[in-house]
């Protein structure tokens, strides 16, 4: 990725702490907890023009610009979220959180329990996403927003926004869903849990106690990685990219590499060994497991819905096959119920759910023309 002729510039994280314990949803709580923020524009004098962006797995806080001493660590949304860009800093004060329980600076796994003064590891409590949510609130509260012009967010960050809509009516204008779900398949779980199983299978993962034997469970991190990726991409998107290429020219008759497919994947497994946690890893993928509005509502998704308040915008990518449109169609028809105020669009792309992350023109003038419309609410003009 290289940085973009709008892009917002060098940006410094911030580091929020919190010294009183955080309620979570399986009974158990946490206190001292640090989460890591950046933040981009400025935020106007009613404090009305704040938009928090919510990350997925693998990404953090950092959601745009770059980092001085590393010019070429490029926020994950850099395309979406700048001055100019959909998400135009030089209207709105947007926010990105690195959520509990991550490995890019907040609290997690990794990071020393002050009841014990040694690393969490294995101790680290199961957060969920709604866990997320509360642990955000706290931070808006901090910086004195009391309601986001928009919440938003892509796969398991659209599943906060569509959280925040729940457990916080009053606290957002707008919600922003894309490429999500209301709740995993039992498919998604497998691969869920086949991941975990590469991770917690690893003989280097020690009961998640492995920073004690100055060891990471590589293998386990590259084979979680290697499955995962493969939902992200469309069919037609490897067969495009890689077809049946042979990385050598011809067959090696051995179980090394001989496709230029399998070569993507290792180094994409590699890479993610080196930077991402696998406490982490297990975290969040039983986070996305356990989210489920319906849950408490017998699975009617309309009443679960019953009292949000925002306006929402979905879109979904029509070869997402991990959070495929009938999903997202799932969530309108609940909103649809509600009477709420709802927009839709199903976007043919042919990138699957990574769809979410790359610069397709619809897509982005999509959410540049609802962002323009949220302005002219705030401005009191129409659009």
């Amino acid at each position: 990725m290289s940085v973009s002729p709008q892009s917002i510039g060098a940006v410094t994280p911030q580091a929020f702490f919190f010294e009183q314990a955080l309620p979570l949803q399986s009974g158990a709580s946490i206190a001292e907890y640090t989460l890591m923020v950046e933040t981009y524009g400025s935020l106007n004098a009613d404090k009305s023009n704040a938009v928090l962006i919510c990350h997925a797995l693998n990404a953090s806080h950092h959601v745009a610009g770059y980092y001085a001493d590393d010019p070429k660590n490029i926020g994950w949304w850099d395309n979406m979220v700048g001055p100019g860009k959909p998400v135009d800093t030089n209207r709105f004060f947007v926010i990105g959180i690195n959520n509990l329980g991550s490995c890019f600076g907040s609290t997690g796994p990794m990071h020393n329990n002050p009841n014990t003064g040694k690393p969490y590891g294995a101790d680290f409590p199961v957060v969920t996403v709604e866990d997320w949510v509360n642990a955000q609130a706290r931070v808006a509260d901090q910086l004195g927003i009391q309601q986001f012009a928009a919440v938003m967010g892509g796969s398991l960050g659209g599943m906060q926004a569509l959280a925040w809509s729940i457990l916080y009516p009053d606290r957002l204008q707008h919600c922003v869903v894309i490429a999500s779900t209301p709740k995993l398949s039992a498919q998604n779980i497998a691969f869920n849990d086949v991941a975990r199983q590469a991770i917690l299978t690893d003989p280097d993962f020690h009961g998640g106690d492995f920073y004690a034997h100055g060891v990471v469970p590589r293998n386990g991190l590259r084979v979680a990685r290697m499955i995962g990726h493969i939902t992200y991409l469309s069919d037609d998107d490897m067969a495009e990219k890689f077809g049946r290429d042979l990385k050598s020219g011809d067959y090696q008759f051995g179980y090394g590499v001989d496709f230029e497919i399998e070569s993507y994947l290792r180094y994409q497994g590699d890479k993610f060994s080196d930077y991402f946690d696998a406490n982490t890893y297990l975290l969040i993928t039983k986070a996305l497991d356990y989210f489920d509005p319906a849950r408490h509502t017998n699975g009617d998704l309309s009443k679960a819905l019953g009292n949000t308040k925002a306006q929402f915008l979905l879109a979904s990518f029509t070869t997402d096959w991990r959070f495929s449109p009938e999903r997202s169609r799932e969530i309108v028809r609940a909103l649809i119920t509600n009477k709420r105020t709802v927009s839709y669009a199903e976007i043919d792309a042919p990138h699957g759910h990574d769809a979410f992350l790359l610069d397709d023109a619809r897509y982005l003038n999509l959410i540049a023309a609802y962002f323009d419309r949220i302005d002219a609410q705030l401005q009191g003009t129409s659009v």
